[in-house]
């Protein structure tokens, strides 16, 4: 049986050795992690097509795991079972809703851009009411800034609609071209739902096994991330479609034009704090009230005021909480920053890469601040006289424990 002074010699030995064979370890490491990130790097090209249906995949099974866990303890633990389910009540309240709306959204879209098109709409006769209905203080104003010909007004009007028209009328056709696109990726959405919803909690283990991070780091990154999700789809995209939503719905009863399109609009503004779907309820509200519609008028302004402003202050604090809440200048910069990169999936990723921004930052500083209090109490130790042992020294850990082993082997050995 060897003895501890053997032992104690193997290990200097191995500490000894030359410094070239221990490189071949740190090596054959790093080669290794050089072909993770070139497999991981080259998996994510394959699935760019689709990042799309991944992106709202992953955020919508996120939102409704707490669901799919209720339904699968109903049925007890029957995971099939249970997906099939969550996804069944996913596509009765989310998907078919969006469809429906979508359909409505592009009919509407139709039917405006061709009255654009065959010059219809009479900007003057809008603009001359509404200028006639005006009082003085207001049209001295008009006047101050410039704003008192008409057909320069109109011609301005009509040339940023007939833009916004073209720019409507490519996004139709686009739309068009790409529906066997969308029903692709709405099948794949659908398809990866299913196994995230049943797979979701232990793939979600196997991520957090393999995350190179400290465990607390990783613990916080990961309630950070589910949380910025379930916060940006209950708390932003929720409230802002309830807000289009209730548009639609007074533009319908009072009679007004296009009311899924105004809605959409709405819901769209609606996640721009420093702009609002006011934009739209209110020139709305305002040019009834000059044209003689007083009670539609009066009626629109009081629901834009009393009920849609309002949505955002009752329905957030119920879904998410008040502490979960990103502020508003995130939002906006991040959204705009968004829609600019990503398009329509720009509306969720770029809020949730800014508060993913902000979160991580958040974690750097109290993990920097938990390290210099932990240096602190070290350094104090160290005044009484004891040595503080290094909590992240991997060299003087190992030696710690070869030395506890040598020591208890020693004991343990009969003498």
């Amino acid at each position: 049986m060897p003895t501890v002074d053997a032992r104690e010699h193997a290990d200097g030995y191995a500490c000894a050795m030359p410094h070239r064979f221990r490189n071949v370890g740190a090596l054959e490491d790093k080669t290794f992690l050089a072909i993770v990130v070139a497999v991981s790097a080259a998996f994510a090209l394959v699935i760019w097509p689709f990042y799309g249906a991944v992106l709202w995949g992953s955020a919508i099974a996120i939102l409704f795991a707490p669901l799919h866990r209720r339904i699968r303890a109903r049925l007890h633990g029957r995971a099939n079972l249970a997906a099939v389910a969550t996804l069944l009540v996913i596509v009765a309240i989310v998907i078919v809703p969006l469809i429906v709306v979508g359909a409505l959204l592009v009919r509407q879209a139709a039917a405006v851009y061709e009255h654009l098109e065959a010059g219809s709409v009479d900007f003057r006769s809008y603009l001359l009411q509404v200028a006639n209905a005006l009082p003085d203080w207001a049209a001295n104003i008009l006047s101050t800034i410039g704003i008192t010909n008409l057909d320069e007004l109109q011609a301005r009007i009509a040339s940023g609609l007939r833009a916004a028209s073209e720019l409507l009328a490519g996004q139709l056709v686009a739309l068009g071209q790409n529906t066997f696109n969308f029903v692709v990726g709405l099948f794949v959405m659908l398809y990866l739902l299913f196994f995230l919803l049943r797979d979701g909690d232990a793939l979600a283990r196997r991520i957090n096994e393999a995350v190179p991070l400290r465990n607390e780091q990783r613990l916080a990154l990961v309630d950070k991330f589910t949380t910025v999700i379930r916060a940006m789809i209950k708390g932003t995209l929720a409230v802002a479609g309830v807000q289009g939503a209730l548009g639609g719905l007074i533009f319908w009863l009072l009679g007004i034009p296009a009311p899924a399109l105004w809605g959409v609009v709405m819901g769209i503004l609606s996640l721009l704090p420093a702009i609002g779907s006011p934009i739209v309820w209110g020139p709305v509200g305002v040019y009834l009230l000059a044209t003689g519609d007083v009670w539609q008028g009066i009626v629109l302004l009081a629901y834009g005021v009393l009920v849609i402003s309002l949505v955002d202050n009752v329905l957030r604090p119920i879904l998410v909480g008040k502490d979960t809440r990103i502020p508003d200048y995130v939002v906006l910069i991040s959204t705009l920053g968004g829609l600019s990169l990503f398009g329509v999936n720009g509306l969720l990723l770029g809020p949730v890469i800014g508060a993913l921004f902000l979160a991580v930052w958040d974690i750097f500083t109290a993990s920097r601040r938990g390290g210099e209090t932990s240096g602190t109490a070290d350094t104090e130790s160290s005044t009484d006289g004891s040595e503080p042992t290094p909590l992240h020294d991997d060299a003087g850990h190992a030696a710690l424990s070869r030395s506890e082993k040598a020591r208890g082997a020693a004991s343990g050995a009969p003498s």
